[in-house]
C-alpha cells in the first residue's frame, strides 16, 4: 500500500498538486479505511484530504485517473512479473544473482533498475537530473523517436540487451537447457516492454509539454489579472521553470569560477623562472561577493494577482543571494522570510491569501510601510544590499514617503521597483510611480509573466 500511495504522491505532486507531509499521513489512514478495491470510493477518500482547493479538484481527478488507467498497471517488479510467467522461487533467486552480478560488472545500475523496477521506477529515472538534461529539450510529440533513442543510449537499455542475450549460456548451465532458455526469454520479452514503456512514457510527456507551452504562450502575455485558472498554473510552471535556470546557471558560473581565469601578468611573471616559457598558468579567482536581498511586497487587492507570482519566484531565486529577507504589507509590513523558509512557496502564499498573515482589509499605505522598513531593516542596508519593491505605486491619495525611499537608497547598492501596471497609467489618479521614478535606480513593468521574467534577468544582473 505505502508504496503504491509513494507512486501515486509523486505523480500528483509532478502535475502540480500541492501535498504537504500531514496529508500525504492522513492519505495513508484514509486508505486503510476504504482499500484499493472499490476505485470511486478511494477517489473520494484522497479527495477529501489531498484536495483543498476548487481549483484544483480537475487537477487531482485528471491525474488520479491517469495513475489508475487500465493499461498502466501497477504489477509490481520484474521479479513478480517473472513469477506471473511461471518461474518458481528458486529460479527467481538464480534471475536475481545473475542480474546483480551482471550489473555491477557492466556498470549498467540504471539499465538493470529500470529492467528490475515497476513501471514507476522508469518514470523516477526519467525524471532524474541527469534525464532531464538529456530530455529537456524535447517540447513536442514529433521529438519523440530521437529523444526515445537517447534516453535508451543514456541508461544503456543497449548494452543491457547485448548482454541478457549472453546470460541465456549462464542461466542454462543453472537452471538446465529448457528452463534456462524459457528464463532468458522471459528477460528478453521483459527489456522489450521496457523499451516500449519509454517510449509511450516520453510520448505522454510530449503530449503534456506540447499542451503546457500552447497554454503557456498565450499566458506569458496576457495580464496577471485577466488569467484564468488554467493559464495561472501554466505561469506557475513557468516562473518555477525560470527559477530553476537562474538557479541553474549561478551554479554554472560558480563552478567556473573555482579555478579562475587565467592572470596574463602573474603568469608572465612565473614564466620568469623557465626564460620566458610558460610553464605553469597563473589563475586569477573572483571572489564570491554576493549582495543580499530585501523584498517589500504590496500585497493589497490591486496587486494581489500578481504579487502570488512575484512572491513566489523571489522566493525561489532567494539561493542567488548571500541573505534574503521578504516582507509583505498593506498598511503595515511584516516580515515574511521564516515563513517562505519553513515550506514550499504555494503554502505560504495561501496563508498570506488567508489574511493569517498581514491584514488585508485597510487600503494602501506605501508612507507607513517605508517607514516601518526603514526602522526595521535600515540599520542593516549596505553596499551589498539589493533592496526590491513589488507593488503599483497607488498610494489612495496618502502620503507616498518618496523621501523615505530616497534615504534607503543612499545605503543601498541599488533600489529597483517591479510595478504590475503598464508605464501608460503611471502618475494617473493616485498613482505616484513617476515620484518614485526619481528616486530608484531601477523601475521595470512587470503587468504579465513575460515582463516579470525580464524583471527577474535583471536583477540577478545585479549580483
Amino acid at each position: 500500500m505505502l508504496r503504491v500511495l509513494s507512486e501515486l504522491f509523486w505523480s500528483l505532486r509532478r502535475q502540480g498538486l500541492a501535498i504537504a507531509t500531514s496529508q500525504a499521513l492522513d492519505a495513508a489512514r484514509a486508505v486503510e479505511l476504504v482499500g484499493f478495491a472499490d476505485r470511486r470510493a478511494l477517489e473520494v477518500a484522497l479527495s477529501g484530504v489531498l484536495v483543498t482547493r476548487a481549483a484544483d479538484r480537475a487537477l487531482f481527478k485528471a491525474a488520479f485517473d491517469d495513475f489508475f488507467r487500465e493499461d498502466r498497471g501497477h504489477v509490481g517488479d520484474l521479479f513478480d512479473r517473472l513469477r506471473g510467467r511461471g518461474l518458481s522461487p528458486p529460479e527467481i533467486e538464480v534471475v536475481r544473482e545473475v542480474l546483480a552480478a551482471a550489473s555491477q560488472r557492466a556498470g549498467l545500475g540504471d539499465a538493470f533498475a529500470a529492467l528490475g523496477g515497476t513501471p514507476q521506477d522508469l518514470e523516477w529515472l526519467l525524471r532524474g537530473a541527469r534525464m532531464e538534461r538529456v530530455l529537456g529539450p524535447m517540447t513536442s510529440p514529433k521529438m519523440v523517436g530521437f529523444y526515445a533513442d537517447r534516453a535508451s543510449r543514456a541508461l544503456g537499455l543497449g548494452q543491457a540487451a547485448s548482454i541478457v542475450g549472453r546470460l541465456g549460456k549462464v542461466l542454462e548451465e543453472a537452471l538446465g537447457r529448457e528452463r534456462g532458455a524459457l528464463a532468458a526469454s522471459f528477460l528478453k520479452a521483459e527489456l522489450d516492454a521496457l523499451k516500449r514503456r519509454l517510449r509511450l512514457d516520453l510520448e505522454r510527456r510530449a503530449g503534456r509539454e506540447d499542451a503546457i507551452l500552447a497554454a503557456g504562450r498565450g499566458a506569458m502575455d496576457r495580464p496577471f489579472g485577466e488569467l484564468t485558472d488554467a493559464e495561472s498554473r501554466a505561469v506557475e510552471r513557468s516562473v518555477r521553470r525560470l527559477a530553476e535556470k537562474l538557479r541553474g546557471g549561478a551554479r554554472v558560473r560558480a563552478r567556473r569560477a573555482r579555478r579562475g581565469r587565467i592572470d596574463p601578468r602573474a603568469t608572465t611573471r612565473r614564466a620568469a623562472r623557465t626564460l620566458g616559457i610558460p610553464m605553469q598558468l597563473a589563475f586569477k579567482r573572483r571572489r564570491d561577493d554576493r549582495p543580499k536581498l530585501v523584498v517589500l511586497c504590496d500585497v493589497s487587492d490591486s496587486v494581489r494577482a500578481a504579487s502570488r507570482f512575484m512572491l513566489e519566484l523571489v522566493a525561489a531565486t532567494s539561493a542567488l543571494f548571500e541573505r534574503s529577507r521578504s516582507f509583505v504589507f498593506v498598511s503595515e509590513l511584516v516580515e515574511t522570510t521564516e515563513l517562505f523558509r519553513a515550506g514550499p512557496p504555494g503554502v505560504a502564499l495561501r496563508r498570506l491569501a488567508s489574511g493569517a498573515v498581514v491584514d488585508l482589509g485597510p487600503s494602501s499605505s506605501y508612507e507607513r510601510a517605508l517607514a516601518d522598513a526603514e526602522r526595521k531593516v535600515g540599520p542593516s542596508l549596505d553596499r551589498r544590499t539589493v533592496l526590491v519593491v513589488l507593488g503599483d505605486g497607488r498610494t489612495n491619495h496618502r502620503p507616498d514617503g518618496a523621501e523615505i525611499l530616497a534615504r534607503l537608497r543612499d545605503r543601498c547598492r541599488a533600489v529597483v521597483w517591479i510595478c504590475p501596471e503598464p508605464t501608460s497609467q503611471w502618475g494617473l489618479g493616485d498613482s505616484r510611480m513617476n515620484r518614485y521614478r526619481e528616486v530608484c535606480t531601477k523601475l521595470l513593468p512587470a503587468r504579465t509573466a513575460r515582463e516579470l521574467e525580464e524583471a527577474a534577468r535583471a536583477i540577478t544582473r545585479l549580483r
